[in-house]
C-alpha cells in the first residue's frame, strides 16, 4: 500500500485527480465523476470536520466489529461494494468544487503528517494507528479513481 503522507504519493495522487473530466465515466458502479469526488471528500469531512453526526456507542462498535478491519486493512476495496449512509452522494455536484476540495483536503493531510494520525481517534473507529489512517485514505482514493480510470 503507498503511503498517502509521503508527498510523493500525495502528488501523485493529485495528478491522478487533475486527470479526471466532468464527462468522465465509471468502469463500474454508478456514480458520476462529481459524486465520486464528494463521496471521497466524506472520509476527510469526517476527520477534520464536525459535519456528520457522530455513530452512538453501539453502532460504533458494530461498525469497529464488522467494518473497521475491511477500511483499514491494506485489501483493495471490490468492485460495486456497500457504503455507509453518509457516503450515498445522490443528487448533483459541482465537480470543480469538489476537486478543488479533495485536493486541498489531500494537501492538509500531507502537511499534517503521519505523526498527526498515528492513535488519533476516527469518526466511525476509534483509535487508528497511522497505517490504519494511511490504508483507509489511500485505499479509497485509489479504489474511485481506478474507477474512473485515472
Amino acid at each position: 500500500m503507498k503511503n498517502i503522507f509521503d508527498a510523493t504519493v500525495t502528488k501523485e495522487v493529485i495528478e491522478r485527480i487533475n486527470k479526471l473530466k466532468p464527462s468522465a465515466q465509471p468502469n463500474w458502479g454508478k456514480m458520476s465523476v462529481d459524486q465520486m469526488l464528494a463521496h471521497c471528500n466524506v472520509t476527510y469531512e469526517m476527520a477534520f470536520e464536525d459535519k456528520h453526526k457522530k455513530p452512538n456507542g453501539f453502532t460504533k462498535w458494530m461498525l469497529k466489529l464488522f467494518v473497521k478491519n475491511t477500511v483499514v486493512n491494506d485489501t483493495p476495496y471490490k468492485r460495486n461494494g456497500r457504503t455507509a449512509p453518509q457516503f450515498l452522494i445522490t443528487d448533483t455536484k459541482n465537480f470543480e468544487e469538489e476537486k478543488k476540495r479533495l485536493i486541498a483536503y489531500l494537501e492538509k493531510t500531507q502537511n499534517l503528517g503521519e505523526s498527526y494520525f498515528d492513535g488519533r481517534e476516527s469518526h466511525s473507529f476509534g483509535k487508528l494507528t497511522k497505517q490504519e489512517w494511511n490504508n483507509m485514505f489511500y485505499k479509497h482514493l485509489d479504489h474511485h479513481l481506478s474507477q474512473f480510470g485515472v
